[in-house]
């Protein structure tokens, strides 16, 4: 670590100033995050390196004698190593810096951490160079390249101790420090600010990949070794900018981005990534030794799932990846089973379109020679004298075939309301004079089964703008229901204005056996079946209903049903008196 260089300028604001101040403040406190930052790096290196051997080599540790003397030796480094972990988080903690603000003085830090590291770091020099040479004498040559990252970085931190006294005690007397890297110190400032403001895919395994963000060699590779043990497959990258690109080729299950890096903070690729309608699924994990809560809170704030301060636990790591990549795999399954479901939704809208013009096409066809046995069978009947049998014979063919003429007309009709097709023939009429045909056009069934059939109007109706002939053919479907299925007692359609809502209401009601709650909706459906109390007899409302619901709607109006079993079932039909459609209603109402 190199000391800070102050920028030259003759136009800088005197200290007394309060923008300076400001300004000063802000860089001394990103000056303590920027030592901090760089003191813990290499001690990353030597606790990750450290635990990992010392992991290897726990088992053979167990049963030999040499490899315990290895491993204690280890278990010293790892010691010293928390030892300095330790000293330095006293020394430059963010809450001391933080109440001593401008008066914590940083020669005295420096000096401190150079006279309380002084022995753990010759500590971790000594024993890493004694395991080099025990190291092949128990057959552990694969030891070594780990090793020889340790003793690295314990000197890299002797290096860093150094610049830093030599700066602060420049500082305490006044003098002019060594130039250094201020693209460095500019880097932190930035993001510490940021957080105050704010290549094929490798093979998977079955943890998933991980994308490792760090612009420091040892980091990546503790980093990267801790989750290859754990599972996953792991791709690495030096800089933002690498990862921007990297993350669009093989996307990761997870990513964990160092915060202080040149270039690009991961501030900046955080904000990039949670910015992106597709990458902002991807889980992220700040790393960094930042330990600044405004930092973390950032982090959280733009979208980060965690955060894993530097030196990082195993335990911490473990844990935390494992949630978020389990998050994500849950998240991708399910939007794995959302497309499924709307491919299979769209290939049955398909079929049903396919099924719908099908049926169009054989109901249409028909149409005519159902025209033809209705023609003939109407002849038959003054071609000679017929017998009562053969007139009963007669009636009853020519009753059948107008009935399934109806139900063919009623699927067409239904048809073209469904494709917004059909448009209707609105015309003023008499909606108490409509009542009174459909009644006398239903009486014969009535007076067939003994049944009592009312017509009630509450005068004054006024006329209503609508289509006779649609309006004519859904109360008559109402009124034949009702008639079917009421053994006994009577039917009554009663006709009365509804001021308060502008409608004329048109309502049927039975004796029947009435129709269970659950199912005001369904027999509205196409083709929809109710089973009623009688032995489970089975209910077939078949496509009258549905052509009832469909013609109130058309004309902007609503249907819907009131029930009890036992007792009876009443119909209502609610049609505007104005000639303007709406969106339709709710088609089936709780009593």
């Amino acid at each position: 670590m190199t000391s800070p260089q102050k920028p030259a300028s003759d136009d800088r604001q005197e200290p007394g100033d309060g923008a300076s101040g400001a300004d000063e403040a802000r860089a001394h406190d990103a000056l303590i995050s920027h030592l901090r930052h760089e003191l813990r790096t290499p001690v990353n290196a030597i606790l990750g390196y450290g635990e990992m051997l010392l992991d290897d080599l726990q088992e053979a540790a167990d049963r030999d004698e040499r490899h315990q003397r290895v491993a204690a030796d280890l278990a010293h480094i790892i010691g010293a190593g928390r030892g300095l972990l330790e000293v330095i988080n006293s020394v430059l903690h963010a809450d001391l810096v933080e109440e001593r603000g401008s008066d914590f003085d940083v020669a005295a830090a420096g000096a401190q951490i150079r006279h309380e590291l002084r022995d753990p770091l010759n500590a971790i020099v000594g024993y890493c160079e004694l395991l080099q040479e025990d190291a092949p004498a128990i057959g552990r040559k694969e030891m070594l390249p780990d090793l020889e990252r340790i003793h690295t970085a314990a000197r890299k931190l002797e290096s860093l101790i150094e610049n830093l006294v030599g700066f602060t005690r420049a500082e305490a007397v006044g003098a002019e420090p060594a130039p250094v890297n201020v693209e460095l110190v500019d880097l932190v400032q930035t993001a510490v600010s940021a957080g105050q403001t704010a290549a094929a895919r490798p093979s998977e395994t079955p943890g998933g990949l991980v994308l490792v963000v760090d612009d420091n060699e040892m980091s990546r590779d503790v980093l990267r070794r801790r989750l290859v043990r754990e599972g996953y497959s792991v791709v690495e990258a030096d800089s933002g900018r690498q990862t921007i690109q990297l993350i669009g080729e093989c996307s990761p299950d997870l990513v964990l981005l160092d915060i202080v890096m040149p270039g690009m903070s991961g501030f900046s690729v955080l904000q990039h990534l949670k910015a992106d309608a597709e990458l902002r699924d991807i889980p992220v994990i700040m790393v960094s030794a930042l330990e600044d809560m405004a930092s973390v809170v950032q982090c959280i704030e733009l979208g980060a799932e965690d955060y894993l301060p530097k030196p990082f636990d195993p335990v911490l790591l473990r844990a935390r990846a494992g949630a978020c990549v389990e998050k994500k795999h849950l998240r991708d399954g399910q939007a794995e089973l959302h497309r499924q479901l709307q491919a299979s939704y769209d290939q049955l809208r398909e079929l049903e379109s396919l099924r719908d013009s099908l049926t169009g096409m054989i109901v249409h066809d028909l149409r005519t020679p159902l025209a033809s046995i209705m023609a003939a069978l109407q002849t038959m009947g003054s071609m000679g004298e017929l017998d009562d049998l053969q007139q009963e014979m007669l009636a009853m063919s020519i009753g059948g075939c107008g009935t399934l003429l109806g139900m063919i007309n009623d699927l067409l009709d239904i048809s073209k309301m469904e494709t917004g097709s059909l448009e209707l023939e609105r015309a003023e009429l008499d909606p108490a004079g409509l009542a009174e045909r459909c009644v006398k056009q239903v009486g014969t069934l009535a007076r067939k089964k003994g049944l009592d059939l009312r017509l009630e109007v509450e005068q004054p109706v006024p006329a209503l703008a609508a289509d006779e002939d649609k309006l004519r053919r859904t109360l008559v479907n109402l009124l034949g229901n009702s008639i079917k299925f009421t053994p006994q007692g009577g039917v009554t359609l009663s006709v009365r204005h509804d001021a308060a809502d502008g409608t004329v209401c048109f309502a049927v009601c039975d004796t029947g056996e009435g129709i269970p709650r659950d199912a005001f909706e369904r027999i509205f459906e196409k083709f929809g079946q109710v089973e009623t109390r009688q032995a489970g007899r089975k209910m077939s409302t078949g496509l009258g209903l549905t052509f009832c619901k469909m013609v109130a709607e058309a004309h902007g109006g609503r249907i819907w049903v009131e029930s009890e079993l036992g007792v009876g079932s009443v119909f209502s039909l609610a049609i505007p008196l104005g000639c303007s459609s709406r969106e339709p209603h709710l088609v089936a109402e709780p009593s």
